[in-house]
């Protein structure tokens, strides 16, 4: 269970940051390009595909104070048969996992106004109490808008078996 909040965490924070800022954020096919491509604000719709990197990056880095930031009260957490809170997800940022690298592929955005969820999967390598790991999850992430700022409220992954 605890390699598999790590392979949450990473998930919502994913790869590391070199690898995250060249993998994370691409758009549905008809949807506005990569905000990395986009001179100007980011577009409002893909701000969330930019936190999903804020998350990546606090993983890698095992920065609890970003997972406070993003995560919103009530945030709730589901791995295969496990529930999660949000205190055991920002406990578990420091956890005996150390991810080294991680990075999200195939992220999809899917706009529902002041909720967003982001499909995709999660690929991570790392060492942990059983020796080197490299895991690949299917994941779900519920962004929601509220008072100006995007809060994840819900997320969902699973183990990818080999």
């Amino acid at each position: 269970m605890k390699s598999a909040l790590i392979g949450f965490l990473l998930l919502i924070a994913g790869p590391a940051v070199v690898a995250a800022q060249s993998s994370r954020g691409a758009p549905p096919p008809d949807a506005t390009p990569n905000p990395r491509q986009v001179s100007g604000p980011t577009p409002p719709t893909l701000l969330p595909m930019k936190l999903e990197d804020q998350w990546t990056a606090a993983v890698v880095k095992r920065d609890a104070a970003t997972f406070e930031r993003l995560l919103a009260p009530g945030f709730v957490y589901t791995e295969d048969a496990s529930v999660m809170t949000r205190g055991d997800v920002i406990r578990s940022v420091t956890g005996s996992d150390h991810v080294e690298w991680a990075r999200n592929e195939g992220m999809k955005l899917h706009d529902f106004g002041d909720v967003h969820v982001i499909t995709g999967v999660l690929h991570l390598r790392g060492r942990g109490k059983s020796g080197s790991f490299d895991r690949r999850y299917q994941f779900t992430d519920t962004w929601q808008r509220k008072n100006g700022h995007w809060q994840i409220i819900a997320a969902q992954d699973y183990l990818i078996r080999k």
